[in-house]
């Protein structure tokens, strides 16, 4: 039940560059799920890093519904937070919860994969995200606990029940859902959601717009370039349910996944061919790119990881 919101609270709202710290101040969900397309909508996060007020709710939770039963997209970051997530669909749906697919290997996408359990959810996830997850669950899992303090409570470490490596194709009472992997992104396991009748794409962390894209240490952007081209020529008539931000177009986010790529690609090779060091990477001008939600935090590790990546290509 919506209740009244404080003018403590609308205030506290306000206190973020990058929005409001929290949009439903009555629950434990950074935001309400919106209407994408018919039977789908999605909760969408903050484009900001977790944090206790927007609970880990950091990334897009996807609802699809189907005749007789729901796929959630992504678990959540905590069994609370999954918690709520149902609250919404019972309300609003009012079926069962089928299947839920973990997008990634990170701890938003998986931590709250144990409240699905409880509801005898099928937990689905790609091999490569499982393992990506295992060998540091218990590390995400304290560094959630650290940001999150109570709202933690109840969350542990659960196996997945099924894994697939290239495409699955699950039934949701009559409507077909297509769990894809284009290849490397920017985590392991990356993959994306097709829902053919809605001509919906929910790209997960292969696609990215209002929030600056990361490259992690084991992001290969090379390659994530590549896979990008299989998921934009597959996807371009879709709607893109993107893994962070609000839903949109494939041109908008080729522009800043694939665009912002080949731009920091192009200037490290450039710097490459003067014979500049690492230290010069942090200095590219990526000022073009400053509107983008995480700029500040993002932007010079990219720069500096993209070089240590090229360095020995």
């Amino acid at each position: 039940m919506i209740g009244t919101i404080t003018n403590a609270q609308v205030n506290k709202q306000n206190d973020s560059e990058y929005g409001p710290l929290d949009k439903a101040p009555e629950s434990i969900l950074y935001d309400w799920p919106r209407y994408v397309a018919p039977g789908i909508w999605s909760a969408i996060g903050a484009t900001q890093p977790p944090t206790y007020e927007n609970s880990g709710h950091n990334n897009n939770l996807t609802i699809i519904e189907g005749s007789n039963q729901v796929l959630v997209v992504n678990a959540g970051a905590s069994f609370k937070l999954a918690e709520a997530l149902h609250q919404w669909i019972d309300k609003n749906i009012g079926k069962p919860v089928t299947y839920v697919v973990n997008e990634n290997g990170q701890g938003h996408a998986m931590l709250g994969n144990n409240y699905w359990r409880t509801k005898k959810a099928t937990i689905i996830a790609h091999e490569d995200a499982i393992e990506a997850f295992n060998d540091d669950a218990f590390g995400i899992l304290q560094r959630m606990q650290n940001y999150a303090k109570e709202k933690s409570k109840g969350t542990e470490i659960v196996d997945i029940d099924i894994e697939f490596s290239d495409e699955m194709i699950l039934d949701l009472g009559g409507r077909e859902i297509i769990l894809k992997d284009f290849g490397p992104a920017h985590s392991p396991g990356d993959i994306s959601v097709i829902v053919p009748d809605a001509q919906v794409i929910i790209a997960g962390d292969m696609a990215f717009h209002e929030r600056m894209l990361p490259i992690f240490s084991d992001t290969h952007t090379g390659d994530w370039l590549e896979s990008f081209e299989h998921f934009a020529e597959y996807g371009k008539s879709m709607i893109v349910v993107p893994g962070h931000g609000r839903p949109t177009q494939m041109d908008v986010v080729d522009q800043y996944t694939r665009g912002y790529l080949i731009f920091l690609r192009s200037k490290v090779a450039a710097l490459l061919d003067e014979g500049k060091g690492l230290s010069d990477a942090f200095l590219i001008d990526q000022s073009q790119y400053e509107h983008l939600h995480t700029y500040k935090e993002l932007s010079a590790k990219n720069a500096g990881r993209v070089f240590e990546e090229m360095e020995f290509e």
